[in-house]
């Protein structure tokens, strides 16, 4: 199950928290996927992958590369109706604090 952190705290409290360039180069694309990974989508929505959330939603697209084509109000009432979050905005940084706190360890 993936749970909810605070980062802040976690990162004060661990023992050992590596550099932001050791987990990630800054140059380097990260994945919509990568950051909305399977754990993070089943825990907090209706669906076991991102790519099944976007196919789900009201729109032709078929997966996450698709997304661009879902229309704001469309997707932001999707994400209030299916997932365990008010907006779209609460579930990316919620996403956000899972990626990072995976590639921190903590």
């Amino acid at each position: 199950m993936v749970r909810q952190i605070d980062l802040e705290t976690a990162v004060e409290t661990a023992e050992d928290v590596p550099t932001a360039s050791a987990v990630h180069d800054p140059n380097d694309d990260i994945p919509i996927t990568d950051v909305f990974d399977d754990e993070f989508v089943a825990a907090h929505t209706d669906f076991e992958s991102f790519d099944e959330l976007v196919a789900a939603s009201p729109s032709d697209a078929t997966t996450a590369a698709e997304l661009e084509t879902v229309l704001d109000g469309a997707w932001a009432a999707f994400v209030a109706e299916h997932t365990d979050f008010g907006d779209e905005k609460a579930m990316v940084f919620a996403a956000r604090d899972h990626w990072v706190a995976k590639k921190l360890g903590i």
